[in-house]
């Protein structure tokens, strides 16, 4: 079993790095954004090479990420394990700090020395109004390097979050290579959207506020072998 997060990513994309890796969808607002696993690539290294270079974090360091399930927690994730950052959902003394919109409230509970605000608008458009002590993410982020080299080995949580997405993995039925459909209400632990599914080197669409009258399209035209359940 792999220990090693960025390693699992960079192996789930390196056969076809420009096939969908992760489309992503919310029926109530209309939105559909599809990344290669080039494009998730670029962003992952984008905010790797911020928290790094501008942020000055060192291997396990805590994050805090207050994000629901969407493509750009998937970028923020990724980019922290593969800073080595320990990321942690327990308010506290955090080094850096990234929340959505509807959660600034409850970010105000947590110290942190970087504080990053998410829109997860449609095309990455940025906060039309930022609040106090907070920096846009897709404005700050888009500046920094398309390239990142993580530290050889795993970082401090990644055995143990493998461990789980190899378990979950299979309790979900999801096979190497397949297409899944996965509801983001029911699904929102990212060991299930987002780590179960790379360690088997597994495509995902992601939909959040799931329309039921939809789904057999969208089985179709996604291609999607296997809605987890």
């Amino acid at each position: 079993m792999a220990d090693n997060i960025a390693r699992v990513f960079a192996d789930a994309i390196a056969t076809d790095p420009t096939r969908p890796l992760l489309t992503w969808y919310d029926d109530a607002t209309g939105d559909r954004t599809e990344l290669s696993g080039v494009t998730l690539a670029n962003w992952v290294a984008k905010t790797a090479n911020l928290l790094v270079d501008e942020v000055g974090l060192a291997p396990g360091t805590p994050a805090g990420v207050l994000l629901p399930p969407h493509w750009q927690t998937a970028a923020v994730l990724l980019a922290c394990w593969s800073a080595k950052l320990s990321v942690v959902d327990t308010p506290g003394d955090v080094g850096v700090l990234f929340a959505a919109a509807d959660q600034f409230d409850e970010a105000q509970s947590w110290s942190a020395d970087e504080r990053y605000a998410l829109g997860l608008a449609p095309l990455a458009a940025p906060l039309r109004q930022v609040p106090p002590g907070f920096a846009d993410y897709v404005v700050e982020v888009r500046g920094h390097g398309d390239h990142f080299t993580p530290q050889s080995g795993p970082g401090p949580t990644d055995a143990h979050l493998l461990g789980r997405a190899e378990a979950r993995a299979t309790e979900l039925g999801i096979l190497p290579g397949a297409r899944v459909l996965i509801d983001a209400a029911r699904h929102p632990d990212p060991v299930d959207w987002l780590l179960a599914p790379l360690t088997r080197a597994a495509t995902v669409v992601l939909c959040a506020n799931q329309d039921p009258a939809r789904l057999a399209d969208r089985l179709t035209t996604e291609r999607v072998t296997h809605p987890v359940r």
